[in-house]
């Protein structure tokens, strides 16, 4: 196999970061063949930004053009479903953005869809692929913290300005903007194991969205993960994982780690500078999901070990379960 051919849908933020990103990784593995927008001046300028040869102004030109291998979606979260079933049905395999979908029953949709189609589908969610997260499953594997009985996490930021945070037609909502990087870390620590209970209180935003809250995820053997969220205020943003034997701590930003502390010994895991500036922090960073994407597709799997469909059912399932203890209702949880 060549280099992957990437499509990419939706000239927003983290698309151009996602770009910048690829930039770091060598041009004989992947290639950026096609953008597509819902206007197609916005997928000219981002073209034209980022040389890519073919701009289109819908979404169904990109699912048709035959150079494309795999399509990143990177749309709002409501348009995650229909974009991805979109691409699946034209035979396209897809790395589509975190929230995978608006609730657990959108997820079981695509990620059947691309079983039947036969092509691979992964939530994009790129924290698991930092080298730094590599380590820590590999520490615990190793059971170098002994048995780890606590998780924490917290990720706070302002972002009531921000109209996709807050308006619920957009997806709107701490849970699914910044939250579920918490809860993806306690079912990464845990090895994909359901919790026994699951217990949410917080706080709704005017618009019906929830805007701050804590979740506590309880599991056999009286371990338990304690995370808090909100899009109010900047949080401390860090994370712990601690075991009977020792402590990893993931210092700010603990969804894009650059580094540990495991048990008092610091480790340092740099990242390749951007070639453009950024919308967000450590960027370049996705790097990691997208050459992941390259040798899952090398080796012909249709699902990543890493963050497998069951891996996301599972935080769904969560993500559900914590909006519905908060009250949160979205217009796809009625379908």
């Amino acid at each position: 196999m060549g280099a992957t051919r990437w499509g990419i849908c939706s000239a927003g933020k983290i698309s151009h970061d996602f770009l910048v990103a690829l930039k770091t990784l060598p041009a004989k593995d992947h290639k950026v063949v096609a953008i597509a927008a819902r206007s197609l001046s916005r997928a000219q300028e981002y073209a034209k930004n980022h040389d890519i040869p073919k701009a289109y102004g819908s979404y169904e030109e990109l699912a048709q053009d035959p150079d494309v291998d795999v399509t990143y979606v990177g749309v709002i979260h409501p348009y995650h479903l229909p974009a991805t079933l979109l691409f699946i049905k034209a035979g396209k395999h897809v790395l589509c953005e975190k929230p995978l979908g608006m609730n657990a029953a959108e997820v079981k949709a695509m990620v059947q869809a691309a079983q039947e189609k036969g092509v691979f589908l992964m939530e994009a969610f790129w924290t698991r692929f930092f080298p730094a997260m590599e380590k820590i499953r590999s520490l615990l594997k190793q059971r170098a913290i002994g048995d780890v009985l606590a998780v924490h996490a917290q990720f706070g930021a302002p972002l009531l300005s921000v109209p996709r945070c807050v308006e619920k037609e957009l997806g709107g909502g701490a849970l699914l903007d910044i939250g579920l990087y918490c809860v993806q870390l306690a079912c990464m620590v845990f090895n994909g194991e359901r919790p026994q209970s699951i217990v949410a209180s917080g706080f709704l935003h005017e618009t019906g969205v929830d805007r701050t809250a804590s979740i506590i995820l309880n599991y056999t053997g009286q371990r338990q993960a304690v995370l808090s969220y909100t899009m109010t205020i900047q949080m401390p943003n860090r994370a712990s994982i601690s075991g009977t034997e020792g402590i990893i701590e993931i210092p700010e930003p603990f969804w894009c780690p650059t580094q540990l502390d495991i048990t008092g010994h610091k480790e340092e895991f740099s990242l390749p500078a951007p070639s453009q500036k950024l919308n967000f922090s450590n960027s370049t960073g996705l790097r990691y999901e997208a050459e992941h994407v390259r040798q899952c597709l090398l080796h012909g799997l249709k699902e990543s070990p890493i963050m497998s469909h069951a891996d996301s059912r599972l935080v769904h399932s969560i993500l559900d379960e914590v909006r519905r203890q908060l009250g949160v209702c979205y217009p796809q949880d009625q379908a």
